[in-house]
């Protein structure tokens, strides 16, 4: 009995018509990949973005904020389809309507599928990017196979950015697969105190370049040429809409503190809130936590 849909998998071998070109030149190649979705011509400039699992509010936004913004270039965002950093990379692209790239560790038939709650995500990958894997549908992923596929991450990019990491963590394991592919490593810098910036910060002693910003990534891949010369400017239309401007910043607030800053009553905190998250000027970090847009 299949376990799979025949029709939405497609085998792709080393040799055979799709077979990304940047994914030929790494010592290594897969010999067959697995695919559901597309790859496209556009996915020739493509972008990994890599990070922990546990991740912290400050990793969070920075992922959405780089992911998104990449996206909005016309860049297409590589990850591994993990929870936490990664998960949060794919959402950023797909919410800004780019393309991304997930590169599973096992095989991407839904008996299979891993991590197997966001198998749904994959499959929204799938219709506006792809979901990719060296390994056929039925094969379980392994402590071997996810170190293994860190390979085609950063094979199918022109550079990796590791966002959050801990001394031992798989994102380094990518940064260092990266260097060996002859591809760039950026490293997101972060506080000496924190647990999930030792990695990083270690990547930045060792040589990775360190990124406040997406301008840094393409300065560094001489891809500047796709910055717009225009930022939307979202400016406050109401006077709700001003307070709540000038009592949130690019660091979180809890809504708490919102509430006791602004000294509006919570309804209209909760609805102008909702406003700016629609209008895009807002994010909501989880867990009461918001911080304006760049």
């Amino acid at each position: 009995m299949s376990i799979v849909d025949l029709d939405a998998i497609k085998k792709i071998s080393l040799q055979g018509k799709g077979y990304p070109a940047i994914l030929k030149e790494i010592h290594d190649p897969p010999k067959e990949l697995y695919i559901k979705g597309e790859i496209i011509e556009q996915d020739k400039t493509a972008i990994a973005i890599v990070g922990t699992r546990k991740y912290s509010q400050y990793g969070k936004q920075v992922t959405l904020d780089i992911a998104g913004e990449l996206a909005k270039l016309g860049i297409t965002v590589v990850s591994g389809l993990a929870r936490g950093i990664d998960t949060f990379a794919h959402q950023a692209a797909l919410e800004n309507k780019g393309r991304t790239i997930a590169v599973l560790g096992s095989g991407i038939d839904k008996k299979s599928f891993y991590p197997s709650c966001n198998y749904r995500l994959g499959e929204k990958i799938s219709q506006y990017g792809a979901v990719i894997s060296e390994y056929p549908p039925g094969v379980r992923g392994t402590q071997f196979t996810f170190p293994q596929r860190n390979r085609i991450i950063s094979g199918l990019s022109l550079g990796v950015v590791v966002i959050e990491a801990p001394e031992k963590s798989g994102a380094l394991i990518t940064a260092t697969l990266a260097l060996e592919q002859d591809r760039e490593v950026f490293a997101v810098p972060g506080s000496i105190y924190e647990r999930n910036s030792q990695g990083t910060n270690q990547l930045i002693k060792s040589g990775a370049k360190p990124i406040a910003c997406v301008e840094d990534i393409l300065e560094e891949l001489n891809l500047s040429h796709l910055l717009k010369t225009e930022r939307r400017e979202i400016k406050p239309e109401t006077r709700e809409e001003e307070i709540i401007f000038s009592v949130l910043s690019l660091q979180p607030t809890h809504i708490d503190e919102i509430i006791k800053k602004s000294g509006l009553p919570t309804s209209a905190v909760n609805s102008t809130l909702m406003i700016l998250e629609l209008r895009k000027a807002v994010r909501n970090l989880g867990k009461g936590n918001y911080v304006l847009c760049n």
